[in-house]
Protein backbone atom coordinates (compact mmCIF):
# COMPACT_ATOMS: atom_id res chain seq x y z
CA UNK A 1 0.00 0.00 0.00
CA UNK A 2 0.77 3.65 -0.36
CA UNK A 3 -0.32 4.73 3.11
CA UNK A 4 -2.30 7.88 3.73
CA UNK A 5 -2.99 10.04 0.68
CA UNK A 6 -2.57 13.79 0.95
CA UNK A 7 -4.27 16.13 -1.46
CA UNK A 8 -1.93 19.01 -2.18
CA UNK A 9 -3.89 22.18 -2.85
CA UNK A 10 -1.69 24.68 -4.67
CA UNK A 11 -4.23 27.49 -4.34
CA UNK A 12 -4.24 27.22 -0.55
CA UNK A 13 -0.44 27.21 -0.43
CA UNK A 14 -0.24 30.11 -2.90
CA UNK A 15 -2.63 32.24 -0.82
CA UNK A 16 -0.60 31.48 2.32
CA UNK A 17 2.72 32.35 0.63
CA UNK A 18 1.32 35.57 -0.88
CA UNK A 19 0.09 36.67 2.54
CA UNK A 20 3.52 35.99 4.08
CA UNK A 21 5.27 37.77 1.19
CA UNK A 22 3.01 40.77 1.52
CA UNK A 23 4.17 41.21 5.14
CA UNK A 24 7.83 40.70 4.18
CA UNK A 25 7.60 43.23 1.32
CA UNK A 26 6.09 45.84 3.69
CA UNK A 27 9.05 45.38 6.03
CA UNK A 28 11.57 46.04 3.24
CA UNK A 29 11.03 49.78 3.38
CA UNK A 30 11.10 49.99 -0.43
CA UNK A 31 8.59 48.99 -3.07
CA UNK A 32 10.30 46.33 -5.20
CA UNK A 33 9.71 46.55 -8.94
CA UNK A 34 9.51 43.57 -11.30
CA UNK A 35 9.84 44.23 -15.03
CA UNK A 36 7.98 41.63 -17.10
CA UNK A 37 8.63 41.68 -20.84
CA UNK A 38 6.16 40.05 -23.21
CA UNK A 39 7.07 39.91 -26.90
CA UNK A 40 4.29 39.02 -29.32
CA UNK A 41 0.75 37.86 -28.70
CA UNK A 42 0.97 34.23 -27.58
CA UNK A 43 -2.33 33.72 -25.68
CA UNK A 44 -0.84 31.39 -23.03
CA UNK A 45 2.02 33.85 -22.40
CA UNK A 46 -0.47 36.68 -21.98
CA UNK A 47 -2.29 34.66 -19.29
CA UNK A 48 0.98 33.90 -17.47
CA UNK A 49 1.94 37.58 -17.54
CA UNK A 50 -1.49 38.64 -16.21
CA UNK A 51 -1.15 36.13 -13.36
CA UNK A 52 2.33 37.41 -12.52
CA UNK A 53 1.06 40.98 -12.53
CA UNK A 54 -1.81 40.02 -10.19
CA UNK A 55 0.61 38.24 -7.83
CA UNK A 56 2.86 41.31 -7.76
CA UNK A 57 -0.02 43.61 -6.86
CA UNK A 58 -1.24 41.23 -4.13
CA UNK A 59 2.18 41.09 -2.50
CA UNK A 60 3.06 44.79 -2.77
CA UNK A 61 5.53 44.47 -5.64
CA UNK A 62 5.22 47.05 -8.40
CA UNK A 63 4.74 45.33 -11.76
CA UNK A 64 6.28 47.02 -14.79
CA UNK A 65 4.73 45.29 -17.79
CA UNK A 66 6.38 45.91 -21.14
CA UNK A 67 4.57 44.45 -24.13
CA UNK A 68 6.41 44.50 -27.45
CA UNK A 69 5.12 43.58 -30.91
CA UNK A 70 5.84 40.18 -32.47
CA UNK A 71 8.21 41.79 -35.01
CA UNK A 72 10.47 43.40 -32.37
CA UNK A 73 14.12 43.22 -33.43
CA UNK A 74 16.45 41.17 -31.22
CA UNK A 75 18.79 44.17 -30.82
CA UNK A 76 15.89 46.32 -29.57
CA UNK A 77 14.98 43.72 -26.96
CA UNK A 78 18.62 43.42 -25.86
CA UNK A 79 18.87 47.22 -25.57
CA UNK A 80 15.72 47.26 -23.42
CA UNK A 81 17.23 44.62 -21.12
CA UNK A 82 20.41 46.72 -20.85
CA UNK A 83 18.24 49.70 -19.80
CA UNK A 84 16.42 47.64 -17.18
CA UNK A 85 19.71 46.17 -15.91
CA UNK A 86 21.02 49.67 -15.24
CA UNK A 87 17.73 51.04 -13.84
CA UNK A 88 18.19 50.95 -10.06
CA UNK A 89 14.42 51.17 -9.48
CA UNK A 90 14.00 47.76 -11.18
CA UNK A 91 14.81 44.86 -8.84
CA UNK A 92 13.91 41.95 -11.11
CA UNK A 93 13.58 41.21 -14.81
CA UNK A 94 11.52 38.45 -16.32
CA UNK A 95 11.24 37.80 -20.06
CA UNK A 96 8.21 35.66 -20.81
CA UNK A 97 9.09 32.66 -22.97
CA UNK A 98 8.70 31.54 -25.68
CA UNK A 99 10.04 34.42 -27.76
CA UNK A 100 9.36 34.85 -31.48
CA UNK A 101 11.61 32.59 -33.59
CA UNK A 102 13.54 35.62 -34.89
CA UNK A 103 14.95 36.26 -31.39
CA UNK A 104 17.55 34.07 -29.67
CA UNK A 105 16.22 33.06 -26.24
CA UNK A 106 19.75 32.15 -25.18
CA UNK A 107 21.10 35.64 -26.04
CA UNK A 108 18.18 37.36 -24.33
CA UNK A 109 18.41 35.27 -21.15
CA UNK A 110 22.18 35.76 -20.89
CA UNK A 111 21.74 39.53 -21.27
CA UNK A 112 19.75 39.75 -18.00
CA UNK A 113 21.89 40.71 -15.01
CA UNK A 114 22.16 37.68 -12.67
CA UNK A 115 21.26 40.09 -9.82
CA UNK A 116 17.89 40.68 -11.51
CA UNK A 117 17.36 37.21 -13.06
CA UNK A 118 14.20 36.20 -11.16
CA UNK A 119 13.73 33.10 -13.34
CA UNK A 120 17.31 31.97 -12.50
CA UNK A 121 17.91 31.09 -16.16
CA UNK A 122 21.33 32.68 -16.79
CA UNK A 123 24.40 30.43 -16.70
CA UNK A 124 25.71 32.40 -13.72
CA UNK A 125 22.42 31.92 -11.83
CA UNK A 126 22.40 28.18 -12.55
CA UNK A 127 26.04 27.93 -11.42
CA UNK A 128 25.24 29.73 -8.17
CA UNK A 129 22.34 27.33 -7.53
CA UNK A 130 24.69 24.35 -8.00
CA UNK A 131 27.10 25.98 -5.50
CA UNK A 132 24.24 26.65 -3.07
CA UNK A 133 25.00 30.40 -3.18
CA UNK A 134 22.03 31.81 -5.07
CA UNK A 135 19.75 34.82 -5.08
CA UNK A 136 16.82 33.39 -7.03
CA UNK A 137 15.59 29.86 -7.71
CA UNK A 138 13.67 28.68 -10.79
CA UNK A 139 9.95 29.10 -10.05
CA UNK A 140 8.62 25.62 -10.80
CA UNK A 141 11.03 23.53 -8.69
CA UNK A 142 10.99 26.18 -5.92
CA UNK A 143 7.18 26.08 -5.98
CA UNK A 144 7.17 22.29 -5.73
CA UNK A 145 9.49 22.45 -2.72
CA UNK A 146 7.19 25.04 -1.09
CA UNK A 147 4.21 22.72 -1.62
CA UNK A 148 6.08 19.84 0.02
CA UNK A 149 7.26 22.06 2.89
CA UNK A 150 3.73 23.40 3.54
CA UNK A 151 2.38 19.85 3.82
CA UNK A 152 5.42 18.67 5.79
CA UNK A 153 6.38 16.12 3.13
CA UNK A 154 10.08 15.30 2.92
CA UNK A 155 11.39 14.18 -0.49
CA UNK A 156 14.36 12.52 1.25
CA UNK A 157 14.58 8.81 0.45
CA UNK A 158 11.67 8.99 -1.99
CA UNK A 159 11.73 8.43 -5.74
CA UNK A 160 10.70 11.63 -7.53
CA UNK A 161 9.94 12.08 -11.20
CA UNK A 162 9.99 15.49 -12.86
CA UNK A 163 8.48 15.80 -16.31
CA UNK A 164 9.01 19.02 -18.25
CA UNK A 165 10.44 20.63 -21.38
CA UNK A 166 12.37 23.61 -20.06
CA UNK A 167 15.88 23.89 -18.67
Amino acid sequence: GYGVMTIIDGKVVSAHIRQELSSEVKELGIKPKLAVILVGNDPASAVYVRNKQKACIETGIEPLQITLPENTAEDDLLALIDELNSDESVNGILVQLPLPKTISEKKVIERISPKKDVDAFTYESVGKIVEGNYGFLPCTPAGIMELLKFYNISPEGKECVIIGRSN
